[in-house]
């Protein structure tokens, strides 16, 4: 079964190290390790709404229905937040994933709170809310049926079209400016994007997705992200383009950073798939921000420095003239909800 790492790098938060010696195994014991199928895990918190305290983020508040993410995208920022959980950052953030079956609930009872404001929250912030395991539990759709019910403002970030099982509830909530789909693209090269996110959806999935909801009536941003210096970083305007043909309403993007065990990782993964681009990507990645692979400077962290960032920033700025002058999406409407909690509260 394909994945985004090579292997686990050990817990920072653990006092044990181990390694494993390859020669010590026998190759039925090896290719079991690397075939070993998802392991799913019912987790029980007791809230579910998250403050975003990063003035780079538009929005204030997320929430996660699952931990991990086995679309394994091997740059994700949010392997590292996977070791708060006792797990690694490389294959255990893909094979071990956390599911918050109670969210539906803990959503509503945030939402019933008199003193809560009805901000949008965001779907979602360390994971992806529509990977693989979602078709089957459905726990985001619940979700979704909480924010319809109660008229909330709600904002979804992708790169799952499945996003298109639920054009029923997001049409509905996109009438009263409920809704914002982000959809994430990071290459128009099919080869290059299945190896960079092995179990993701297609880029040409996501495109047909980008479609459907923007002819639907429901306003599409599209995330390019990350731009990867050297790698895919040359595709910022054919991707701008190809998106604002589909109808996307705006278009953003986040310079790469590989922050804590994820320089490693993608390391490995460079090696592995690119090996004759390799030294140069991470070179050009470090020029990006300021000589290291990390990068966690508020107003900095996502843009980067540097010629190459100035470069990445310029051809984005071409493409915002060329092919989304004039577009738009609506603000989030955010007086229907008050009166939707209300009115629940009083059948209680």
């Amino acid at each position: 079964m394909k994945r985004g790492s090579t292997y686990n790098p050990d817990n920072r938060f653990h006092q044990q190290r181990h390694e494993v010696v390859p020669e010590w195994m026998d190759e039925e014991r090896m290719e079991a390790e690397e075939n070993r199928r998802t392991n799913f895990t019912e987790v029980h918190p007791r809230s579910i709404i998250n403050k975003v305290d990063s003035p780079d983020i538009p929005l204030n508040w997320s929430m996660n229905p699952y931990q991990g993410c086995e679309h394994g995208c091997s740059y994700c920022y949010a392997r590292n937040s996977h070791e708060y959980w006792g797990f690694s950052a490389g294959l255990d953030f893909e094979r071990e994933i956390l599911l918050k079956r109670d969210a539906p609930r803990l959503l509503r009872q945030k939402l019933q709170n008199p003193n809560w404001s009805g901000e949008p929250i965001m779907l979602s912030g360390n994971t992806d809310c529509y990977q693989p395991i979602e078709r089957k539990l459905g726990i985001t759709r619940s979700l979704l049926e909480v924010f319809r019910e109660f008229r909330h403002p709600v904002g979804i970030i992708t790169k799952n079209a499945l996003v298109l099982r639920d054009i029923d509830i997001l049409k509905d909530l996109a009438k009263d400016d409920l809704v914002h789909v982000s959809l994430s693209i990071t290459s128009l090269d099919n080869e290059l994007q299945n190896r960079l996110e092995p179990r993701a959806s297609a880029v040409k999935q996501r495109l047909k997705a980008l479609e459907e909801l923007s002819t639907a009536g429901i306003p599409v941003n599209v995330m390019i992200a990350p731009v990867i210096p050297g790698l895919t970083s040359h595709e910022v305007l054919p991707i701008m383009e190809e998106v604002a043909n589909r109808g996307a309403r705006s278009a953003r993007y986040i310079m790469v950073r590989l922050n804590g065990h994820i320089g490693r990782l993608f390391e490995e993964w460079l090696e592995a798939n690119y090996p004759d681009r390799k030294e140069r990507v991470l070179k050009l990645i470090r020029e990006t921000h300021g000589g290291t692979l990390n990068e966690n400077r508020w107003g900095v962290r996502m843009k980067g420095e540097g010629e190459v960032a100035a470069q990445v920033k310029a051809m984005y700025k071409v493409g915002l003239k060329r092919f989304f002058k004039g577009r738009m999406a609506p603000a989030y409407n955010r007086d229907h909800y008050p009166l939707m909690r209300d009115r629940q509260l009083r059948l209680f």
